[in-house]
């Protein structure tokens, strides 16, 4: 039995991949410098699990930006809107146009990876794909020479590729064209001595169709021909689909995960069995939370699964890639000591391998370790502070109608338009401005004490007068405070709620260079002091029009959280629907005409398998309910979603009940829009006219495309104008002229349309 790997994070233990990125973006660095300094943070990722005893280790699962643009620009599906000549279709420059557009064109749609905080880049199929480098391989090399390693190249498979990608118009003819690709892939490896290559099939988990799973079956067939590489199919995220007809492919292993998949693909080993001519890489420890694994319950499940596969003939590894965890605890002095013995981040997950790959050969040579172990878990299960009483109560106590408006949405429209008397198609952003040097520079020395508190809400409070003046100098209509004391939409509460601890440095990559640092929630949540009111109360006293309370969604923050596992998540997502609750009722107190509850990973959380999906929906939306429902009907509550597949989710938004949701609809082309119209989405919505994850300056008409798109199908007063997300990582010149061509675009159709 040999442990491997499926990846490893990419960013660094102190982001450096992050700082490369954005130094080379910047002009400050040169292509080659850039380079250089990433295959450095990759050789040492490759050492680190080389130290940890990793037999398998991937090769190819690091990345400037995506793993998905990779394939892409591999495959050279660049869109012609770029206007990149074919000699320079694989260069940095091109590959970063993609990602984030250039002078001709904006970038490619973005997308949750799966039911993760991770965005791939959406390929787009408007050409034959060709082979233009093997990237997977040229990562096996650079392994072979620094560190004489035998490495696994990772590349993402044909069927996945394919049902991710974008202006698909024709399914099997698309598979159809990969095939000589992928076999070129696997013969140039093969020639260069690779044993063993990672084939990245995390689709085969979702709901698909049989038409799908046989032309899985085809081309697996014929890029498998002639070969004797050996290919390790892996799956993860879920158990898989069509399992028979999975393990029949033609190839030497299936990697299955055994932790979010664990009922359904133990029970197909039971039904089942596994082929005897096959590898199984056993997914056996959490590669998404942080909590420590329970090893002696992992050995049993080991043992569980050996009795259908042959050990020799079996990997233990991750459930999925590591990249999504922090790299390791070491930094994170400041926890307390049961709690921070009990977080296992990705080098602490390597360890827990060691243990259990020594452990499957030896029981006693590990059993101090596994003692250890015992007495961690025993520690943390009797650490004070996890259960509250009151909050238990409080759950208990909940009616219905804690769960419901008090008026209909037709009759709250009528008195909301009465008391803000807001104009036709009226302007607002999402809440967040640029998180400039000065303001990153001054909270850093708030915390590190160099500054005193006064101080630093004096800073505060003149970066929000900056940002009304700012606002109102521009035009727009509904106005925010800018949340510059937020370091995070999450954190910032992880921070403020009891329940939460945050880390120092547990960054975790969200999109290319955008890390964020998700909270560790291991408690009964509750608010016991009030968290925005201060800066938002300030705003609105330095101006006549609303300015919006912004606060973030509870599904939004147990999604981007690491959440405890010893309650369930619908019991968290009502403990953060009362702390929310108590904040709203207080800003409403405080004058506050217009609240922003965000819950853009409502969609990110929807179960993979649609037999999952209703359950969640149901905890979801009543989480959101029991937040906002304790309002008046003429407090407007807002909300906002971004990046994700809304068709499957549209009438839980409707049965949210919220007042406005505002939604990305640039990178998407304005898709979106068709399936709200065609669900018949009666409520106000505000359409992100311009991508707000691009540097790029959009034009006017692109925005007003969008709008008139929606006018086609919505009348136009349930209609607002807005960015497609916060402006954070946006400088400040870049977020000035975008607003501005918005709102001139706003008030020409305001003008047209009255």
């Amino acid at each position: 039995m040999q442990v491997s790997n499926l990846g490893y994070p990419r960013m660094g233990r102190n982001r450096e991949l992050k700082k490369l990125l954005e130094e080379y973006w910047q002009g400050k660095i040169s292509e080659s410098s850039l380079i250089t300094g990433a295959q450095e943070i990759e050789r040492q990722n490759w050492e680190k699990q080389v130290q940890a005893g990793v037999e398998w280790i991937p090769v190819g699962d690091f990345s400037f930006y995506d793993q998905m643009l990779d394939t892409a620009v591999m495959f050279g599906l660049i869109p012609d809107r770029f206007k990149i000549e074919d000699e320079n279709l694989t260069d940095l420059k091109t590959y970063f146009a993609v990602a984030r557009g250039n002078d001709h064109a904006p970038a490619n749609a973005m997308k949750k990876w799966f039911d993760t905080n991770y965005h791939y880049i959406v390929p787009e199929w408007d050409k034959e794909p060709k082979l233009l480098k093997n990237y997977p391989l040229e990562a096996y090399k650079r392994a072979k020479k620094a560190l004489n390693i035998d490495g696994k190249p990772v590349i993402i498979g044909p069927f996945t590729f394919v049902k991710l990608s974008k202006k698909v118009a024709d399914f099997k003819k698309a598979m159809e064209s990969l095939v000589p690709i992928y076999a070129q892939i696997f013969k140039d490896m093969e020639n260069e001595g690779v044993k063993w290559v990672q084939v990245d099939e995390p689709a085969l988990v979702l709901d698909i169709s049989s038409e799908e799973m046989n032309e899985v079956k085809n081309v697996y067939e014929k890029i498998t021909k002639g070969i004797s590489l050996s290919i390790m199919l892996q799956t993860y995220f879920g158990s898989v689909s069509y399992y028979n007809d999975v393990i029949s492919l033609p190839v030497s292993g299936i990697g299955l995960d055994f932790v979010q998949g664990l009922e359904d693909n133990l029970s197909y080993l039971e039904q089942y069995g596994f082929p005897k001519d096959k590898y199984l890489a056993a997914g056996v420890i959490n590669g998404r939370n942080v909590w420590q694994t329970d090893l002696r319950k992992c050995l049993e499940l080991i043992k569980k699964i050996e009795s259908y596969v042959a050990s020799d003939r079996m990997w233990i590894q991750p459930s999925c890639s590591l990249l999504h965890l922090p790299v390791t605890t070491a930094d994170e002095t400041h926890l307390p000591e049961v709690l921070k013995r009990t977080l296992k981040f990705a080098d602490e997950r390597l360890m827990e391998l060691n243990i259990l790959g020594r452990a499957v050969k030896d029981a006693a040579q590990v059993e101090d370790e596994l003692k250890e172990s015992d007495e961690t878990l025993k520690a943390y299960r009797e650490m004070t502070g996890q259960t509250d009483e009151k909050v238990r109560k409080r759950i208990a106590e909940l009616k219905e109608e804690d769960f419901k408006r008090e008026v209909p949405f037709v009759e709250r429209k009528r008195i909301q338009s009465e008391k803000l008397k807001l104009p036709l198609l009226p302007a607002t952003t999402i809440g967040s401005f640029p998180q400039t040097p000065d303001v990153r520079r001054m909270r850093a020395d708030f915390k590190k004490g160099k500054i005193t508190q006064d101080e630093y809400r004096k800073f505060i409070r003149d970066k929000i007068a900056e940002c009304i003046k700012l606002q109102e100098d521009i035009g727009l209509d509904v106005l925010v405070h800018g949340e510059f004391e937020r370091n995070d939409m999450v954190e910032y509460f992880g921070e403020k709620l009891k329940g939460f601890v945050v880390t120092k440095n547990g960054w975790v990559q969200s999109y290319g260079s955008r890390c964020v640092k998700p909270p560790i929630l291991y408690g009964d949540v509750w608010r016991d002091e009030p968290m925005t009111i201060e800066e938002i109360t300030h705003a609105q006293s330095l101006t006549q029009k609303p300015v919006k309370g912004m606060l973030t969604g509870p599904v939004t923050i147990i999604n981007w959280s690491f959440v405890r596992d010893d309650i369930g998540r619908d019991e968290v997502a009502y403990q953060i629907g009362l702390a929310l609750r108590d904040e709203i009722q207080e800003l409403e107190e405080k004058g506050i005409d217009i609240i922003q509850v965000d819950d853009p990973a409502l969609r990110e959380g929807l179960p993979l398998k649609s037999k999952d999906r209703d359950n969640y929906l149901n905890w979801a939306v009543r989480a959101f309910k029991l937040a906002t429902s304790g309002v008046k009907p003429e407090t407007q509550i807002h909300t906002h979603m971004c990046y994700g597949e809304f068709k499957d989710i549209i009438q839980a938004i409707d049965d949210m009940d919220a007042d406005v949701i505002s939604i990305e609809a640039s990178r998407a082309g304005g898709d979106v829009i068709d399936h709200f119209a065609k669900q018949k989405y009666s409520r106000d919505i505000g359409l992100g006219v311009y991508d707000i994850h691009s540097p790029r300056i959009p034009k006017m008409e692109e925005m007003e495309a969008v709008i008139r798109k929606a006018l086609k199908y919505f009348d136009k007063s349930l209609l607002w104008v807005n960015p497609d997300c916060g402006l954070k990582t946006r400088k400040p010149g870049e977020v000035d002229a975008a607003l501005r061509k918005m709102v001139e675009m706003a008030l020409k159709l305001r003008q047209e349309l009255s």
